[in-house]
């Protein structure tokens, strides 16, 4: 899968950084530095799908961001420190 832009709403990131701790700038850096991806569930929507991304960051964090895919794009829709089954299931990419 290829994402070449992030679409950040708002709302999204003002939750991102009150409630996960989580800064734009280390969402983006998970995308950039090869994530392992995972279907999460169907969108409402033909063609808006859910997915999870599971990345490092360049500090060595461990983020599991969720979003919808738009093309070659992702909307972001959540992103916060991974879970220990998600940490392990990265370990095996």
């Amino acid at each position: 899968m290829q994402i070449e832009n992030l679409i950040w709403l708002n709302d999204v990131t003002a939750k991102l950084a009150a409630k996960h701790h989580v800064g734009t700038r280390e969402v983006e850096e998970v995308f950039l530095d090869e994530p392992k991806f995972r279907f999460v569930e169907k969108g409402f929507r033909k063609g808006e799908d859910v997915y999870m991304a599971l990345g490092r960051t360049y500090a060595g964090r461990y983020l599991a961001v969720l979003f919808i895919k738009k093309g070659n794009e992702a909307l972001i829709l959540s992103a916060r420190d991974m879970a220990p089954k998600e940490r392990r299931l990265y370990g095996r990419k």
